[in-house]
């Protein structure tokens, strides 16, 4: 429970909150098994620890990296890259909370340990490396010669390409010689486009039909009409605070979208706030996030839509605490 946390929560930072969520949920379930109690109390733990340590990196969550590359000039200064780890223990609190009291309720039992050792694939190195290489590249394009973050992820995948295309070439090389049918010990020609061809279209044509709707309400004058509502007679902080709330029920990414369309005029601190509070809020219920839709299918059955609810008061005690937090530390970003 607390080593697949604690992981999600390190991970979700650099490769998504989404992609750690299915990571470590594969964990929980070789781990768990057919122990339901376990796996619902340890995905809860896995969404709001991935959610939570997406909020304090640019490349954690969508939102973060829409107000990244926004490029925001806030009331008080620039939000830049290293803006958001002003989050890293609001966003610690936040996780911190509701796992100790999820804690208390674990089966008193240890799972069955396998000794098996793995062995990377060819190349596996190499495409670690190309990844943290495409993150540095991102943040350089961005940071210091001024170029939009896209150019760096772009040329990582350019770069991934091209070592595919060695590996592949090697691997039918070396098939050809050994003489050998692929198996697991063989070379395997390894095959990008393979690869990306899974990738799930409906997941970006959802994002697509979000643009276009909130772009829409932009367009005929609703958004306009929502931020005076919120931001002009809530103030900041109440309406940020109200934003999270939407996005456990809408989805973080659209409600981030709509509050970059209002654009309201607000400090680092706020705009921090807002981030976190989208990023985090979404936890409050299983269908708030990417990551927690995505463990309600690999987990199903075990991890679900009232089992998480049921936590809810303990996820939301932890929203609140990390509000306070930030608050409290942040003071001079306000």
């Amino acid at each position: 429970f607390w080593a697949t946390g604690l992981l999600a929560f390190l991970i979700s930072p650099i490769a998504d909150n989404l992609t750690t969520a299915l990571l470590m949920g594969a964990v929980v379930l070789a781990v768990g098994g057919s122990h339901k109690k376990f796996v619902l109390l340890a995905c809860i733990n896995l969404v709001v620890a991935a959610n939570a340590g997406g909020t304090f990196s640019p490349f954690g969550d969508i939102t973060t990296l829409m107000v990244w590359q926004k490029n925001i000039q806030a009331s008080n200064g620039l939000i830049t890259f290293w803006t958001f780890f002003s989050l890293f223990v609001p966003a610690l609190v936040n996780w911190l909370v509701p796992a100790c009291l999820m804690s208390l309720a674990l089966p008193n039992e240890k799972p069955k340990g396998n000794s098996t050792q793995l062995t990377m694939q060819r190349g596996a190195l190499g495409i670690i490396a190309l990844f943290f290489l495409t993150i540095a590249m991102a943040v350089i394009a961005h940071s210091m010669l001024a170029l939009p973050p896209v150019l760096g992820m772009m040329t990582g995948l350019g770069l991934l390409q091209l070592y595919a295309f060695v590996l592949k070439k090697q691997g039918e090389k070396n098939q050809l010689n050994n003489n050998q049918q692929q198996t697991d010990q063989a070379p395997i020609p390894y095959d990008i486009y393979s690869k990306v061809a899974r990738a799930e279209w409906d997941t970006l044509f959802f994002f697509y039909g979000v643009i276009l709707c909130v772009g829409g309400l932009g367009f005929l004058g609703y958004l306009s009409l929502l931020s005076q509502i919120l931001y002009g007679g809530w103030g900041a902080t109440y309406a940020n605070i109200a934003i999270g709330l939407i996005s456990a029920v809408v989805d973080n990414i659209p409600v981030m979208f709509a509050v970059l369309s209002m654009m309201p005029d607000m400090s680092i601190g706020q705009w921090m706030l807002v981030t976190l509070t989208a990023g985090v809020g979404g936890s409050l219920l299983s269908i708030g996030s990417a990551a927690g839709v995505a463990l309600m299918g690999q987990a199903h059955g075990s991890y679900t839509f009232f089992g998480h609810l049921k936590w809810a008061p303990a996820i939301a005690l932890g929203y609140a605490a990390s509000i306070a937090t930030h608050l409290l530390l942040n003071k001079a970003l306000f």
